[in-house]
């Protein structure tokens, strides 16, 4: 199933922790349905030393949470407003979304 978002499209959070908060999308994993959204849903790692290049030494380390899909709105680039998308067929075939705010197409 085709996501109403997808990477490096401005979001709102519309529920959850992080409520209202704004980011943009760093990746969208399909299979679960949810997103990692920048700066938003930090979540603590803990580690054990030796397996991760990123701490080498072990410990805790801050990292991105997924936050699912049904939570982001997407944020119009036109009206800089959250709002629902719908998908249009345009004359030489291609398929885009649009905002249903504005009706205007989101390339």
């Amino acid at each position: 199933m085709a996501a109403h978002v997808r990477k490096n499209d401005t979001v709102q959070v519309i529920a959850g922790k992080e409520r209202g908060k704004t980011g943009k999308i760093l990746e969208v994993v399909t299979k679960t349905q949810r997103a990692r959204v920048d700066k938003l849903n930090i979540v603590k790692k803990h580690l054990k030393r030796g397996r991760s290049p990123k701490a080498p030494q072990g410990g805790i380390i801050d990292e991105l949470g997924t936050i699912p899909l049904s939570n982001l709105m997407l944020v119009c680039p036109k009206c800089q407003k959250p709002s629902r998308t719908g998908r249009r067929d345009l004359p030489d075939g291609r398929r885009v979304r649009y905002c249903k705010r504005c009706d205007q197409a989101i390339e």
